[in-house]
Formats: structure tokens, C-alpha cells, sequence
């Protein structure tokens, strides 16, 4: 789960695995895989920043690496 904060400044959990798309339209647009969206105070280059260090701390990327390197043994 990221945090992030709604416009009216109210934060709140959103769960990164369900993130499609983040876009600045100015403002951060969020979109989830069943077309609903969200859109919050912080910048996109944070959003992606909060949704990479999500996956770091379950090791999603680093199973991903470890897939890669066994399919190019």
C-alpha cells in the first residue's frame, strides 16, 4: 500500500498493484485496473517513486529479476 493525500488534503491508502496508469493532467491523476480514479496532491515523479520503493519492500522486483536471469541461463 502507498500513501497519498487527496486534494483536500485528506491522505489515504491506495494499493499499488491495482495501479494502471498515473498522469499529471496538471494535477496527479491516478488510474486503477477497473477504471476508477484518483486525483492527489502529489506529483507524478513521487507517485512512481512511492509505487517502486512499495515493490521493493515485497520483493516484487527483485522475484522479477531473479525470473529473468533463470530464463537466460
Amino acid at each position: 500500500m502507498i500513501y497519498v493525500t487527496k486534494l483536500n488534503g485528506k491522505e489515504f491508502q491506495l494499493n499499488a498493484a491495482f495501479i494502471e496508469q498515473v498522469e499529471a493532467f496538471p494535477d496527479t491523476t491516478i488510474t486503477l485496473l477497473n477504471g476508477k480514479k484518483f486525483i492527489v496532491k502529489e506529483d507524478e515523479k513521487t507517485v512512481r517513486m512511492l509505487i517502486t520503493e512499495y515493490y521493493q519492500q515485497i520483493q516484487v522486483l527483485r522475484l522479477i529479476a531473479e525470473v529473468e536471469a533463470a530464463e537466460n541461463e
